[in-house]
């Protein structure tokens, strides 16, 4: 009861954090001229972003569903939204592991996000 609890708060605080962490993004865009602030933001921000990713990278799933059948109709929803949404699951959930285990270097660009939108739960 006690790691569902901690799971649940961690998830929350991924969250909260997300949030938090979106709109503040570095306005330098080389390290030469970031200062440390913006550097551990930088920082800060992709190995949030990674963690957000990686707890939620399931809610592609529905998502790609949903869109798919907004966009394209109720019969591909049903049909190719299931695999749109497996595919953008593992794509999302990997590329989270990949942005907290490199979150200490500036790539792509100055800590930018590895995917359009950053978090799943962003508008494309």
């Amino acid at each position: 009861m006690r790691r569902a609890m901690l799971g649940r708060a961690l998830v929350a605080a991924v969250f909260v954090l997300g949030m938090r962490v979106l709109p503040a993004h570095a306005v330098s865009k080389s390290l030469d001229d970031a200062s440390p602030q913006e550097i551990v933001s930088g920082m800060s921000n992709k190995a949030v972003r990674g963690i957000a990713n990686i707890t939620t990278g399931w809610y592609e799933f529905p998502k790609q569903i949903y869109q798919t059948s907004h966009e394209e109709g109720i019969a591909k929803g049903i049909f190719i939204g299931p695999l749109k949404g497996i595919g953008m699951m593992l794509v999302r959930t990997v590329g989270g592991v990949g942005e907290l285990a490199t979150f200490f270097l500036a790539y792509p660009g100055f800590y930018d996000p590895y995917f359009d939108p950053a978090y799943p739960w962003q508008k494309e």
